[in-house]
């Protein structure tokens, strides 16, 4: 695009219309990008959605284009972010969903020039220690009276296998191989891998499936291993609500999720001696980086345990 198309184009946008427009179109455009060539979850799509469109918000203030915009730009936009109290991670995550889109616009030839390349590829993040909860926490949760078959055998088995919510409640009875103990679990961008899983919660699930056999209820290897009282597929806000109504009757004071069973499967297996690249492939990490943060808790324990135990840590 030439001076006078660009001039003619920012006179257009000083009413904010061919702004509103242009920009809603590229980020549809790379919308549908992510859902059909990078096979994206419905909710890693809303988040990149969110993140691009408060740029664009951004950029509306200064009466900017996506296709006019330079490092200075970026950093005034990072800078108003991180004056909202914003976590360097999610500073970094929205650098890096904007750095992807750049590089949509200039393979698509929609711009020229793309000023986030010249941007640090990382922003270093907060390392925050996971929550979890401790072995005597998880017997008390367990323990915990008048626990419903279904739900006891979904507690078992993210404590198991160390599943994000959106994989439990995807799995059908086909993926759990009683035999030799393991399941098939589809990930994140639909890459399936193998997790072991133990004879204690293969047994609740087992429970939990004589229960439906007896009530009449879809037992065949098709079916959801998890079904909602109205008999469909258990959703991902049920499960959450299921677990946060057992969360309070355990007493729990510290903030707990569906996720904090998962930091607690890699927090327990790496106290008892596993190796860091097991508890990776379990875990279905990409990278190393984001398991190694489950070392410094188990520093942590090593440190307390040291502090009681050795006559001169005081």
């Amino acid at each position: 695009m030439d001076q006078n198309e660009q001039n003619s184009e920012i006179e257009n946008m000083q009413d904010g219309k061919t702004f509103g427009k242009e920009n809603s179109e590229k980020i549809d455009s790379f919308e549908k990008y992510l859902s059909a060539a990078r096979n994206f979850s419905a909710h890693t799509l809303r988040a990149y959605k969110r993140d691009i469109s408060d740029f664009a918000l951004f950029l509306q203030k200064k009466r900017l284009n996506f296709s006019y915009i330079d490092k200075h730009d970026i950093r005034e936009f990072l800078e108003e972010l991180s004056n909202k109290k914003l976590s360097r991670a999610t500073l970094a995550r929205k650098l890096a969903v904007l750095r992807s889109f750049y590089k949509f616009l200039i393979i698509n030839k929609v711009i020229k020039e793309n000023f986030i390349e010249s941007m640090p590829s990382r922003l270093k993040k907060d390392k925050k220690i996971p929550s979890f909860l401790t072995e005597n926490e998880m017997q008390t949760l367990l323990n915990l009276p008048n626990l419903k078959p279904r739900d006891r055998a979904m507690i078992e088995l993210f404590y198991s296998c160390g599943l994000r919510i959106e994989e439990l409640v995807s799995l059908d009875l086909k993926n759990i191989d009683f035999i030799s103990n393991i399941v098939t679990v589809t990930g994140k961008r639909n890459k399936e891998r193998i997790v072991p899983v133990g004879d204690i919660c293969l047994r609740s699930i087992k429970d939990y499936i004589n229960e439906r056999r007896n009530l009449g209820l879809p037992c065949d290897i098709r079916s959801p291993v998890f079904l909602s009282d109205h008999v469909k597929r258990l959703g991902q806000r049920t499960a959450r609500r299921i677990l946060h109504r057992y969360f309070v009757k355990a007493g729990f004071t510290k903030k707990v999720s569906p996720h904090t069973l998962r930091h607690t499967f890699a927090t327990h297996i790496l106290d008892r001696g596993c190796d860091l690249r097991s508890v990776q492939e379990m875990l279905g990490h990409k990278n190393l980086s984001s398991t190694q943060i489950y070392t410094h808790v188990t520093i942590e324990s090593l440190k307390k345990v040291y502090k009681e135990t050795h006559p001169r840590a005081k």
